[in-house]
């Protein structure tokens, strides 16, 4: 498909943001809401001291959560690829899902050919899910065709994992550009387009967020098809994971408010939401 032209400033999104924010605000219903965002935090760790004993105690932390809140838990955890396969062991019967990132996260920054053997090793250690990272420098020099064929590739090799593409939208920095590489990715076959890595200045913002959803909801009305959608990164209070929240809800639907079409980066408000929630 052909997407039609994105001509929105950032001042006429940012306007649309806080309509819809103000909107769906008023309609109450936030400790919902919030269980919404809890269900869908991609549990995560992603530090260059992760080692085996940390991802036993992590694993545990996820186990716990429906002991604290019956009935809730986190979709999936998500680490380095080395820990793949002791995380499946650990989790095994759970339902939580393993994900992992990859084509060197979080740069983007090696040959091709080495990213989809990484690709290849996540998916041969039992990864559920591949957050891989397109190459901003490769998107920027405007090579266009060069980013979808990498996905596209990245796509095949996942097999049956789910894939979601991180954009790393402050790197990107304009609207025209995250609407082209929100279209590129959508149309080389991402399950999910996601903001960020979380491991750059500016991660996950509202700005970013409508350009992304609006790109979504563009694609399933032309084709039926559905791409989910994950803010990651900047979280830094629970109205902050509102903010997406709302903006899903308002845009696409009770349809996407589901660990298969919506999820959220912010492990460090998993304990936070649950207070609220209580």
């Amino acid at each position: 498909m052909k997407f039609q032209p994105y001509n929105h400033s950032e001042a006429a999104l940012n306007e649309r943001i806080a309509q819809i924010i103000y909107t769906e605000k008023k309609q109450g219903n936030e400790k919902e809401a919030l269980r919404t965002i809890f269900q869908s935090i991609d549990f995560t760790t992603l530090e260059a001291f992760d080692n085996e004993e940390k991802i036993n105690d992590f694993c545990a932390k996820a186990l716990a959560f429906p002991k604290q809140e019956p009935h809730l838990s986190v979709p999936a955890i998500c680490i380095y690829s080395p820990f793949v396969n002791q995380a499946k062991q650990l989790l095994k019967g759970s339902g939580i899902r393993v994900a992992t990132v990859a084509c060197c996260f979080p740069s983007g920054q090696m040959p091709f050919d080495l990213k989809v053997k990484e690709v290849e090793y996540c998916v041969e250690q039992g990864a559920d899910e591949v957050d891989m990272v397109i190459s901003r420098g490769t998107f920027l020099a405007g090579r266009y065709e060069e980013v979808f064929n990498e996905i596209k590739v990245i796509k095949e090799t996942c097999k049956s994992a789910r894939l979601k593409v991180i954009l790393e939208t402050g790197e990107l920095q304009t609207v025209e550009n995250i609407r082209k590489a929100s279209e590129i990715a959508i149309l080389a076959g991402a399950d999910f387009i996601k903001t960020s890595t979380g491991k750059v200045p500016v991660a996950a913002t509202p700005l970013a967020a409508i350009v992304m959803i609006d790109t979504i909801k563009e694609y399933y009305e032309a084709t039926g098809k559905k791409v989910g959608f994950k803010p990651a990164g900047g979280m830094k209070t629970p109205d902050d994971a509102l903010t997406y929240y709302y903006l899903v809800k308002h845009l696409l639907g009770e349809p996407w408010l589901n660990p298969n079409l919506f999820r959220v980066g912010t492990s460090r408000l998993a304990n936070l939401i649950l207070k609220e929630i209580g």
